[in-house]
């Protein structure tokens, strides 16, 4: 049974990795927009949820303006090593409350693969289109 899930878990991952292959940051940042109400990515300033400029490549509950708000299951994801690279981000954006069970985040996910690799190169973008 762990083999199949296992299985199932590597295939899942596979096609949200070749998704974001080369996203379109002007398109991102349209789909971003649906965010903005809880985060920024274009300056360092914090809403209900932290900033999320210069997250590709940051440690999970580490960014230091919002380190008394993140939840403690954020905080630990980020102390045992979840790093937001790119394949951590498209698995978070599509499944947040699988991917940190127990985080505060109220987002479902995004569920079209095209969006979640245009989200991911509008973060990665500097400056932003």
């Amino acid at each position: 049974m762990l083999r199949a899930v296992s299985s199932a878990g590597v295939f899942f991952l596979a096609g949200i990795l070749a998704a974001h292959a080369g996203g379109d940051a002007a398109l991102g940042k349209k789909v971003f927009n649906r965010c903005i109400a809880c985060h920024e990515a274009a300056s360092d300033r914090d809403k209900i949820g932290p900033h999320l400029l210069g997250v590709v490549g940051r440690t999970a509950g580490t960014a230091e303006s919002f380190l008394g708000s993140y939840s403690q299951v954020m905080k630990d994801a980020g102390a045992a090593g979840l790093v937001w690279d790119e394949a951590n981000l498209a698995q978070y954006l599509s499944a947040p409350k699988l991917t940190v069970p127990g985080n505060k985040m109220g987002f479902t996910g995004l569920t079209n693969d095209a969006d979640i690799a245009n989200v991911i190169a509008y973060l990665k973008a500097d400056p932003k289109p």
